[in-house]
């Protein structure tokens, strides 16, 4: 069988004392290992995790982000903490986790080397509920997770020539201070660049000095721009070799831009690619390809780095231009008062969506162009109907500045989602609402948010495929995003119209763990129970979403939604909740 390489994000896994544990039970221990398994498949699948294989009590799994191996490993320990809190301690199924980056053998579905020994022996030394990470694995997480790692310093490892620095998070006492991540750089009172030593794929390490020596001369030809700031060289060349987060790399050189490319070869052509990244979103400005004979490698060099500066100068000032035009309102109060509001707005509740509308009405009032300000009105009025909290005047008005926001041609993607999902959820307008989101994901296809209230809409329009397409980007985004719970709530949503009604639940709980008020995913997940017949969590359910909103009943809540979905969802929607105990009137 022929054998690949790849770089992969690997973690290892086993339960602490498992033979003792068969040794009590073997029968209860296998059940107990079986269901804690099927538990933790949707923590591994939500963050890319692929199961390369279980032996006995461990398990080996490969994730193309680091970020998302770790969050995974977190994840795990903290389900294992859940199951385990009703356990005997001698009962009790701990993990050990690992998780290293390195370089693997690829045969088949196997992954074989000395990167998936490293995750095991980093694994074998890890504390019960506890993770090791290795020094390369660490850098990549720094900053990035919330969860705090101890240096633990260099550890020699069974079987691992070297000693490797590790990592550690659990509760052990010979852990150090925890290490933060450093302070991010300002950056500079220009646009600022870094270019990233190129990727030499070409199979031949003797043409590194050609990828080198390319990257050095389109550093110096774009140094000599007067108004841009390029990190030097020697700086941006400690990333040679390393896996590399764009965001990080702005952090630590603070840049706005990088430019990264790769250096392929097939026969006596080779084929040079380039992009320039926007570090503040992900977004990619620009990229190109060049395609030439090795025949005289600095001739190629040189039309390399003179086609790249050429490409990439206009890019960055229209890039630049663009930005000062998406700057806030020169008014400042209306800045600050928009601030303001957000933070009332993410506190949830029916009163401080109260407050903020009121300072983004004396927002607008400053500035009646000021879109950010618009959308996030909107969005209140949308909340606030759904709570009888603000009158129909009020729900008008929201829709008024929904439609000002779209028809002023705003550039801000932000603005543009949210002013058109509410004009879909107050207004019916499915086709305007749609568009708007879609032209937002134009502007810029990395806003999670975005995403998600696409996903939110076409749930609603009973297209569940493209609703849970345009969610798994939305978590792909975005797998930290502290209003996550939109994310769950909108899954469960696209489940429910597709009739999956126990993964409905799965995913409401998860949204309701984030929001325990987002009373629409209350509902949901009283609808689902309805139609599974779980009588005691759908009353339950019942009771949480008349705690919320005491006036909710079959009548309501078809008055509130039945101008923006199908008869056919609003039939099973209302069927559901009749069936978990929902009074008609």
């Amino acid at each position: 069988m022929a054998s690949t390489r790849r770089l992969a994000a690997i973690l290892a896994a086993d339960i602490v004392g498992y033979s003792r544990l068969m040794g009590v039970d073997e029968a209860g221990t296998v059940e107990a290992l079986r269901e804690h398994r099927g538990a933790a498949d949707p923590i591994i699948g939500e963050h890319g995790g692929r199961i390369v294989k279980t032996t006995g009590d461990g398990v080996l799994i490969e994730f193309a982000s680091v970020v998302g191996a770790v969050e995974c490993a977190l994840g795990l320990q903290r389900l294992a903490g859940e199951r385990n809190a009703a356990v005997p301690s001698e009962r009790r199924m701990e993990w050990r986790i690992g998780v290293h980056l390195g370089d693997v053998l690829v045969e088949g579905e196997d992954i074989l080397g000395d990167g998936v020994n490293i995750a095991a022996r980093l694994e074998g030394i890890a504390e019960p509920g506890g993770i090791c990470i290795s020094d390369d694995a660490f850098r990549q997480v720094r900053g990035k997770i919330e969860a705090e790692f101890a240096d633990l310093g260099e550890q020699s490892l069974k079987n691992i020539a070297r000693p490797l620095r590790v990592y550690h998070f659990g509760s052990s006492s010979v852990a150090s201070q925890p290490i933060t991540a450093p302070a991010a750089l300002p950056l500079p009172d220009k646009p600022s660049l870094a270019v990233l030593p190129f990727q030499n794929m070409t199979g031949d390490l003797e043409q590194d000095y050609f990828v080198d020596g390319m990257v050095e001369e389109i550093t110096t030809a774009i140094a000599r721009l007067p108004w841009l700031f390029v990190i030097a060289r020697n700086s941006a060349f400690t990333y040679k070799g390393k896996a590399v987060d764009v965001k990080q790399v702005a952090r630590e050189l603070g840049v706005r831009y990088v430019l990264e490319g790769s250096v392929r070869k097939a026969g006596t052509r080779v084929r040079i690619t380039g992009q320039l990244i926007d570090t503040s979103t992900g977004a990619h400005i620009w990229a190109d390809r060049f395609d030439g004979a090795l025949d005289d490698i600095f001739e190629l060099q040189d039309k390399v780095a003179s086609g790249v500066v050429g490409a990439i100068e206009p890019k960055l000032r229209l890039a630049e231009m663009q930005r000062a035009t998406r700057k806030p309102t020169a008014s400042l109060d209306a800045y600050d008062l928009y601030f303001r509001a957000l933070v009332e707005f993410r506190k949830w509740t029916i009163e401080s969506r109260g407050e903020a509308m009121g300072l983004l009405r004396r927002a607008l009032a400053f500035d009646a162009s000021y879109t950010p300000a618009a959308g996030l009105f909107a969005w209140c009025c949308v909340l606030q109907i759904a709570n009888r909290a603000i009158s129909t005047e009020e729900a008008a008005e929201g829709v008024r500045i929904a439609r000002l926001a779209i028809e002023a041609g705003t550039e801000d993607p932000d603005s543009l989602w949210m002013s058109g999902w509410s004009i879909f959820a107050i207004a019916g307008d499915g086709a305007a609402g749609l568009s708007a989101i879609e032209r937002a994901l134009e502007l810029n296809p990395n806003s999670a948010l975005a995403w998600t209230f696409c996903g939110w809409l076409h749930g609603y329009l009973n297209r569940p495929a493209l609703a849970i397409e345009a969610l798994q980007r939305a978590m792909r985004l975005s797998p930290l995003d502290p209003q996550r719970f939109a994310f769950y709530g909108a899954l469960a949503l696209a489940h429910l119209v597709d009739g999956r009604y126990a993964e409905a639940i799965e995913w409401a709980d998860r949204a309701l763990h984030e929001q325990p008020r987002a009373t629409a995913v209350v509902e949901y997940k009283a609808a689902a129970c309805g139609h599974l017949a779980r009588v005691e969590d759908g009353r339950e359910c019942v009771r949480r979403l008349r705690e919320l909103r005491p006036w909710s009943t079959i009548a309501s809540i078809k008055r509130g939604i039945e101008h923006i979905v199908s008869h056919e969802i609003l039939t099973l929607y209302l069927e559901g909740l009749r069936k978990a105990g929902l009074p008609e009137e």
